[in-house]
């Protein structure tokens, strides 16, 4: 059985690490790493308890805790925990990667004079995270679902002196603002059809159990709703636009944004709350294209980007994109196996690019990279087996994870499943672009690249071995043991593979020899801007707030202002002001005067009588 005291150290230990920092390590560099690193590894060290014992004891079992919180005539509001396999799973995934992100952390940011800042900020992120994974009713789950959009503001805005950095900030805070308003009115609607005779309930067990007896028609509805918030904080179609920008922040950020916390959130929080989607076909079937559609146009994006981090960006949205269509065809299994060895090599390629851009002196284009493996081995190394993983190429976690949704989708929809396929082509080829351009071949002259210190390539070391075994270690049958599992489809296998390997050699022959000219821009011609452009989703947004909404802004200011404020309000105190100079010539002081209007009135009231009767 799991100790309830664990389970609230490892919910609190990265809090109490950001307030010691915020409070008295805010000027030591040293200390406030430390703190932050210890806080994630204690939350870490707590999860593998749980986990040895849920596993050991009951491996189906789910262990719930509430305490009062919020308390009113009709509503109750507890803050507690839910702990089940999955949340298991998706807690090691948040404090492992993290933690490993945390220490690599130490290394890349120690010449930063905010560095003390950043810790504070990343541990406060962990926090809002772990409250997200551990949440066991919608009211909690979506105070913390706000601190981490919160925590991502503060994080990919770190270099605040930069206008592109605030700017990315500011519009992954608004983008998944509007989202959020989607995702509130679902649990708000959620609570409201939950009253089945007991009372309304936030709670996440008592709305499985009002589920078979609400209409299905308002469910789908509450259920879309739900997912507004997974496509904001997953970067689903068409409020992907806010992740790409997301890169402005430290490599660090963007490790554990698109590895461990903000953009895993969605995907899990669909798995966490499937009971709600799994009997609606409707809301499956939007899911499952939404999430096809993303992953094939993010692939595209990533062909003709020239930033490694905007590349691997774009390779979340993509990976993402598998991961939701894998929910959406009632295959949460497959979901979350994806996510958890997404997050072992994507973390690792997030970290791998940064250790690149920390000995290229923040350099992030890849044409002014080359020969990297050479100078930096260990990097290099690392940085082609996360490749592989990514790819899907056997016998990496990625290949095992991927197959899986690839198989489901050949089970339930074949226009999905090729979907699915080429944008694992895709992916094996522009990460095949990305290393032949980056790490292939003679290193430049004047290229002085190092390899990073110990304390950067241990992490990269432990991740590249957890992209080796994660296939092999049992993640689906840990996070849903009570299921069965599908043996490896071998025609899908074979398919994939071929797929991955043929565009690995594809971008073998394009730019193994580095052209001058990225030969996409000839082949593809006129789409080739369209890709550079983002599909002008950027565009269409900056339009309309540019135009529409600051065009409404100006008319409804001058509404208020001319209508509102003179005709209105203003046409009222004046009146007032008219109706209190003719009223004060009635307030003379003199009692002869007071003593004739009564009488005036008296006479008044008289003939008004006199003529009623």
């Amino acid at each position: 059985m799991v100790n309830p005291n664990i389970v609230w150290t490892a919910y609190f230990a990265p809090l109490v690490a950001c307030v010691i920092i915020t409070l008295f390590f805010l000027r030591s560099k040293n200390l406030s790493s430390l703190t932050a690193i210890a806080g994630i590894l204690t939350s870490f060290a707590c999860t593998i308890i749980m986990a040895t014992d849920i596993f050991k004891t009951h491996p189906a079992l789910e262990i719930q805790q509430s305490l009062p919180w919020i308390q009113f005539d009709a509503l109750t509001i507890n803050f507690g925990f839910l702990i089940n396999p999955l949340a298991i799973m998706m807690m090691l995934v948040v404090t492992g990667v993290g933690s490993a992100i945390f220490i690599y952390s130490r290394g890349y940011m120690a010449d930063d004079p905010s560095m003390p800042r950043f810790f504070a900020f990343l541990s406060l992120f962990a926090f809002s995270m772990i409250g997200i994974v551990l949440a066991n009713n919608f009211i909690q789950l979506f105070i913390f679902w706000e601190l981490v959009g919160l925590s991502s503001y503060l994080l990919i805005g770190f270099w605040y002196h930069k206008p592109s950095a605030a700017d990315a900030g500011v519009k992954a805070f608004m983008v998944n603002r509007f989202a959020d308003f989607g995702f509130l009115c679902g649990i708000i609607m959620l609570w409201a059809l939950s009253d089945i005779g007991q009372g309304r309930s936030f709670q996440l067990t008592d709305i499985a159990a009002a589920i078979p007896q609400i209409d299905p028609h308002l469910l789908t509805i509450a259920a879309l709703l739900l997912f507004c918030g997974v496509v904001g904080k997953s970067a689903q179609i068409p409020l992907h636009v806010w992740l790409a920008d997301a890169m402005e922040g430290p490599t660090p950020v963007s490790a554990l944004i698109h590895a461990a916390t903000m953009v895993a959130a969605g995907v899990y929080l669909l798995a966490r709350t499937f009971f709600i989607f799994e009997p609606l076909t409707t809301a499956l079937t939007v899911i499952a294209y939404v999430g096809g559609i993303t992953a094939l146009m993010a692939a595209t994006l990533a062909v003709a980007e020239n930033d490694i981090k905007r590349i691997l960006a774009y390779s979340t949205l993509s990976q993402l994109g598998l991961m939701v269509m894998a929910l959406g065809l009632s295959g949460p299994m497959p979901g979350m196996y994806h996510l958890t060895t997404h997050a072992f090599f994507k973390a690792l390629l997030f970290l791998g690019a940064g250790s690149v851009i920390y000995a290229l002196h923040h350099e992030q284009n890849i044409w002014k990279m080359r020969g990297l493996l050479k100078t930096m081995p260990i990097t290099g190394i690392t940085f082609l087996i996360g490749t592989l993983a990514l790819c899907g190429i056997f016998p990496l976690s990625g290949f095992w994870s991927k197959d899986e949704i690839l198989a489901l989708a050949f089970e339930h929809n074949t226009l999905l499943y090729w979907i699915a396929s080429l944008a694992s082509a895709l992916t094996a080829f522009y990460m095949g672009r990305l290393f032949w351009i980056a790490f292939w071949g003679e290193p430049s002259k004047n290229d002085h690249a190092h390899e990073s210190p110990t304390i950067m390539t241990f992490p990269l070391i432990f991740l590249a071995v957890l992209s080796i075994i994660g296939g092999f270690i049992g993640i689906p049958h840990f996070l849903f043991p009570e299921n069965e599992h599908p043996h490896l489809n071998m025609r899908v296998a074979i398919i994939s593979s071929v797929l991955a390997i043929l565009g690995l050699f594809v971008s073998f022959v394009m730019y193994s020899k580095r052209p001058a000219v990225d030969p996409l821009e000839k082949k593809l011609g006129p789409f080739y801007s369209v890709l550079k452009n983002k599909y002008y989703f950027d565009a269409i947004y900056g339009w309309y707030v540019d135009r529409l909404q600051q065009g409404i802004a100006i008319a409804s200011a001058w509404f208020e202002t001319l209508l509102i404020d003179r005709f209105g309000v203003g046409g009222l105190i004046s009146a007032a002001n008219a109706t209190g100079k003719i009223l004060k010539h009635l307030q003379t002081g003199m009692v002869q005067f007071y003593a004739l209007v009564f009488v005036l009135g008296t006479v008044v009231v008289y003939f008004i009588l006199l003529k009623t009767l």
